[in-house]
């Protein structure tokens, strides 16, 4: 009998996984497994993104929707080809654009955009990216939504298709400067290279564009070396930047007019962490998608690198001021714990407490005035195998009261692929 737990029939039931649950442990929602026959060299999991009480994740050649609350499985769009880059956020209205490759041999590359509405789980529009120019490198693009728009970033051109019908809105900016990367969400922030003599001393641009026009709303350039990694968040404006000459990193942020506001000067011995995992392409960059730090208002939250070892890894969390980059308080992890930023709730921060051997990992709250954590959600001891089998490389989400925990790739081994865990979701 199916059990609702989005696994089918005669796998690991919800009612398994939940029968030794301890008082003040969260329930498992459900346990999501793999159902995709994956390549030898398995597959990056895409996502998760949230449409109304729908959560969707992309795999290889298809893209899916769940049940928020008992992961059913609501529909799946096949795709021709391997997927090869996607968003962060959707369009206002549900929709997305995947890219994904143009054909199925070694030499196919990442090419063709495909929308699809995660409301109804139907496809759309399908479009190839078109060559701007003879260096014009289509092999790896990144890509991003702000509104109605989604822009196709890579080495030194740029494409912008409106979400709902693909209309081309605007591509490279004429003059020596050209975008080359996105993030997108409330704001559209670019990056730009203009072309110098010496290729080792670069010089870029950030801007605000219109997502309708292209046209920049302001754009900073910062000295000449420093080049733009990632954005951390849109709004507010948050970036890293780094010097591969000086080997040296910077995190800053802006006003909304584009003026520099500070830039973060951690505590002497204190080393600040994101996790970015390997968004960095070949050519294209991927300017989002960085996780373990939230921006809010004026705050800006990071956690310091683990220290320790075994089970005795622990670090602390750190409060940026945005109007002037000193730290305004830092938080202990709670004993023999790691934590990780996941985002803003009611007010408070939620912290993703890593799982230990022993230990399954839970949600917990921090005051914006810092302090010490409250537990929000515990997660199972029940699950702690399963927990630790995810985590060092999982994706971490907390949404409506829900934690979700996914891997970020599975492998393509045959002796166990269809036993891979591809979503474990606790709830109260």
């Amino acid at each position: 009998m199916d059990e609702g737990d989005g696994t089918g029939g005669g796998r690991e039931t919800d009612d398994d996984l939940n029968a030794g649950r301890k008082p003040g442990e969260a329930k498992v929602a459900w346990l999501q497994k793999n159902d995709v026959d994956l390549p030898r060299n398995g597959g990056e999991i895409y996502g998760p993104w949230y449409v109304g009480d729908t959560m969707v994740t992309a795999l290889y050649r298809g893209i899916s929707g769940y049940s928020v609350a008992d992961g059913k499985k609501k529909w799946t769009v096949d795709l021709p080809a391997d997927i090869c880059a996607t968003p962060n956020t959707v369009a206002p209205d549900g929709k997305i654009v995947i890219a994904i490759k143009n054909g199925t041999t070694d030499r196919s590359t990442c090419s063709v955009l495909q929308m699809i509405d995660l409301n109804t789980g139907k496809a759309g529009w399908k479009s190839e990216v078109k060559k701007a120019g003879a260096f014009d490198l289509i092999s790896d693009i990144g890509v991003a939504i702000s509104g109605n728009t989604v822009t196709a970033g890579r080495t030194s051109y740029s494409s912008a298709y409106r979400v709902s019908d693909g209309k081309e809105l605007f591509g490279t900016p004429s003059g020596t400067c050209k975008t080359f990367a996105f993030a997108g969400g409330p704001k559209l922030i670019a990056a730009a290279n203009c072309r110098t003599s010496d290729s080792d001393n670069p010089q870029h641009e950030l801007q605000e564009l219109d997502p309708a026009s292209g046209k920049p709303k302001w754009t900073y350039k910062p000295p000449r070396g420093w080049e733009i990694k990632k954005v951390y968040s849109v709004s507010p404006l948050v970036v890293s930047l780094d010097n591969k000459k000086k080997k040296q990193w910077s995190i800053a942020a802006f006003t909304d007019s584009g003026k520099l506001r500070s830039q973060m000067s951690p505590a002497k011995g204190d080393t600040v962490v994101a996790n970015c995992g390997s968004t960095f392409a070949i050519f294209g960059q991927k300017l989002e998608g960085c996780t373990g730090i939230v921006a809010d208002g004026d705050t800006f939250y990071m956690a310091t690198k683990a220290e320790g070892s075994g089970s005795a890894r622990t670090n602390k969390v750190v409060a940026f001021d945005l109007d002037t980059g000193k730290p305004k308080w830092t938080a202990p992890a709670p004993s023999e714990r790691a934590v990780t930023p996941v985002r803003m709730d009611d007010g408070k921060l939620v912290l993703y407490m890593e799982p230990r051997y022993d230990k399954p990992g839970a949600m917990l709250t921090l005051p914006p005035s810092g302090g010490s954590t409250s537990v929000l959600l515990q997660h199972p001891e029940g699950t702690n195998r399963i927990e630790n089998s995810l985590f060092g490389g999982q994706t971490v989400r907390y949404e409506d009261g829900r934690s979700y925990l996914l891997p970020r790739r599975l492998s393509g081994r045959d002796d166990g692929e269809m036993e891979q865990a591809t979503a474990l979701v606790f709830s109260k």
